[in-house]
């Protein structure tokens, strides 16, 4: 019986007993094609998470006020912090890796005008602020550059709210009250959508200084500053600290590059995507147990046949590569029915569903791939074992 006959006599034995292969074949495929569409959904989804928080940049810093502590906690909770303030903004871009100063508060506030109003998110904005967040304008213009101690009264919309309020109308120069105070309108935002989460089409900008006042408070949420792309961060980030501690008497405030911050989310999301590719794999541990079973079941059934087999002058060696090579070709077949199905599906959710990120991570698929023939190389081996040390006397007179 040479290498020829084997993989010929593996082949017929497949074809002959149909329901027992679609059976083995159907337990690696569904597991395979779990293992794709959860990976292709849980990578969509990373790719989805990572370019919404990196389109504002990634050489930005915030600065927060209070310290964190190594429990977690900020001490600017307990109001022993100082509060950074627009003079720390102005401050900042004194540092040589300064390209732009942000002072930042967000609050929530209803507007009206012509008769009309909505409740919209509000920012309080530096003129920086557009650039640093690759924030493009529309119509009009963004804040100008006002002295931010004393800035004019001037508010640019989000691309949601000017429809809301004005429709098709133009709304340059017109006024708009937000809270208690009245600002007039320069700019409009190009349309952004949802970040994150966050609707920044149904937003208004408005002058930090401005928004404190409409919100009562005393000090900005945070400060951000962008530095150029080749800057060493841990440079800025000493020359950072060497301002404000300069001006705070003690370093009071939290220091957050982006960039750690991103590099943090990937690990998360990372690990996730492991999570979900895991969930699949439980299937497919299923679908292995079950083609071992059925392996077993095989060897039981075809007694006669391997007795006949080494009648005729089969080694064990070979008995035991024709139930390998039976087994490596059924967790094959049903790898790459897997792999149709899995990818199929997923193309399928990416069209039908737009909303939903997928995308099929062509090396998890090729893993899944080489997983199944593996599969098929360890569910064959016991079966094989038995299936050789069968006495061939034994095995004839078996009916």
């Amino acid at each position: 019986m040479n290498a020829l006959d084997t993989f010929h006599f593996a082949f017929r034995s497949l074809t002959a007993h149909r329901l027992r292969t679609i059976l083995s074949a159907s337990g690696i495929a569904i597991g395979i094609a779990a293992v794709i569409l959860l990976t292709a959904i849980g990578d969509g989804i990373q790719r989805f998470v990572l370019s919404e928080f990196t389109q504002f940049g990634t050489n930005i810093i915030t600065i927060k006020p209070g310290r964190i502590s190594t429990h977690g906690g900020s001490l600017g909770a307990i109001g022993s912090a100082r509060l950074l303030t627009i003079e720390d903004a102005m401050a900042l871009k004194q540092s040589r890796y300064a390209q732009y100063t942000n002072a930042s508060v967000i609050g929530n506030a209803e507007i009206r005008t012509q008769g009309r109003s909505r409740r919209v998110t509000v920012y309080g904005q530096g003129p920086d602020f557009a650039q640093a967040f690759n924030m493009q304008v529309a119509v009009g213009k963004f804040l100008p550059a006002d002295d931010p101690r004393s800035p004019r009264a001037y508010v640019v919309l989000g691309a949601k709210v000017r429809t809301e309020l004005f429709g098709d109308a133009n709304p340059l120069g017109a006024l708009l009250q937000v809270g208690g105070s009245r600002f007039r309108v320069i700019g409009v935002m190009a349309s952004k959508g949802q970040v994150l989460g966050f609707d920044l089409d149904d937003t208004v900008f408005i002058p930090t200084t401005r928004a404190l006042e409409v919100f009562n408070r005393q000090g900005v949420m945070e400060i951000n500053f962008s530095y150029p792309p080749d800057a060493p961060v841990q440079a800025v980030i000493d020359d950072i600290q060497r301002i404000l501690v300069a001006r705070h008497g003690r370093e009071d405030f939290t220091i957050t590059p982006q960039k750690q911050m991103l590099s943090t989310l990937t690990t998360v999301l990372e690990v996730l995507k492991f999570a979900v590719a895991a969930l699949g794999g439980i299937s497919l541990l299923v679908g292995a147990v079950g083609m071992v079973t059925l392996m077993h079941i095989a060897v039981s059934e075809r007694v006669s046949e391997i007795g006949l087999l080494t009648a005729l002058g089969a080694t064990r060696a070979r008995i035991r590569i024709l139930f390998l090579l039976e087994s490596i070709a059924l967790s094959t077949l049903g790898g790459l029915a897997g792999l149709i199905i899995g990818t199929g599906i997923a193309w399928l959710l990416k069209i039908l569903v737009g909303n939903l990120p997928v995308n099929i991570p062509w090396d998890y698929v090729l893993g899944a791939l080489c997983l199944s023939i593996l599969i098929g190389l360890a569910a064959g081996v016991a079966p094989a074992m038995r299936a050789a040390k069968l006495n061939p006397v034994d095995a004839l007179r078996t009916e």
